[in-house]
């Protein structure tokens, strides 16, 4: 188990009212020099963490997180490096987006709100931030959901062209920098379009607004080179974390939901993967692409309620 270092000078400073998540109070939560990580917050009940993926921010919850504050109290952060959050330096290795220091921060903001214990749901990066978090703090993580991920070793692993040219982004955000900060600054607008409507086969569930969020995130250098670093991380340090712990399993229950029509179900038995990973696995594939909680979240709400009932 990993050690989460005391932040006596922590503090949360309110923001306002989201534009995206109706309901939905904005604060930053700042427990370190260089850490400020941005959520949203409402509701009552147990207490549910909602981790985004790439290239989306916490706004992608915008469809199912006010029906869920019915029952629990829901938190949904931007990832570090993400959004609104912080964007500290990626360190030796990239270490700094290691999928190990980034579940620290919203464990930690989890603590501050006086929540030990917690349900967590992840897609995409989010859900491999889930994966590391229910490792490494399985005292934190109650049940634990992941999106249209199989696990990160075991996508590397099994890397094929077929692969490779479906998730060419997984060998291009990787490359040294500046080389793939200087070619996406190019046409920042482009490069996330093409992502997000290649990914998606449900037409228009990244609305426009949505999208124009995300778009506004992207513009930001600081953004596009904290991506690069969590893939380089992911294909580095991460990798390195995951062999020395080949062995854990996670304890907690853990819901799979992936896309019918997406890569990962393509390519992957995606519950046998993740029953190498974990002891109590269950789950099933929608009919839509990658983003669930954008293209099908009537089916996401009802699968969600049901494992954290």
């Amino acid at each position: 188990m990993v050690d989460l270092m005391t932040r006596s000078a922590s503090s949360i400073t309110a923001i306002g009212s989201s534009n995206f998540l109706r309901g939905f109070d904005l604060n930053d939560f700042q427990y370190a020099e260089n850490i400020r990580i941005r959520y949203a917050c409402a509701g009552n009940g147990p207490p549910l963490l909602l981790l985004h993926g790439h290239p989306q921010t916490h706004v992608t919850w915008r469809k199912i997180a006010p029906a869920l504050a019915e029952t629990f109290t829901v938190i949904a952060p931007d990832l570090r490096g993400y959004g609104d959050s912080s964007k500290p330096a990626g360190g030796p290795d990239h270490v700094n987006y290691s999928k190990r220091e980034m579940a620290k921060d919203p464990v930690a903001l989890m603590r501050a709100l006086g929540h030990e214990r917690f349900f967590v749901v992840g897609h995409d990066r989010g859900g491999r931030v889930a994966h590391r978090m229910a490792l490494d703090f399985p005292d934190a993580v109650a049940k634990i959901a992941v999106f249209d991920i199989a696990p990160t070793a075991t996508m590397y692993a099994r890397t094929d062209k077929v692969f490779a040219t479906r998730y060419f982004w997984w060998f291009f955000l990787i490359q040294p920098f500046p080389l793939p900060e200087r070619l996406i600054e190019a046409d920042p607008e482009f490069f996330l379009r093409k992502h997000i409507d290649g990914q998606n086969k449900i037409p228009d569930a990244t609305e426009a607004a949505a999208f124009a969020e995300y778009l506004r995130c992207y513009f930001d250098p600081a953004t596009r080179h904290a991506i690069c670093e969590d893939y380089r991380a992911a294909a580095g340090i991460d990798l390195v974390h995951d062999e020395a712990d080949k062995d854990k399993r996670i304890t907690a229950p853990l819901l799979a939901l992936w896309g019918a029509k997406g890569t990962v179900g393509a390519l992957y038995d995606v519950l046998d993967t993740w029953r190498e990973k974990a002891v109590d696995v269950t789950g099933l594939a929608l009919d839509c692409g990658h983003t669930l909680q954008e293209e099908r979240p009537d089916v996401v709400l009802s699968e969600l309620r049901s494992f954290f009932r």
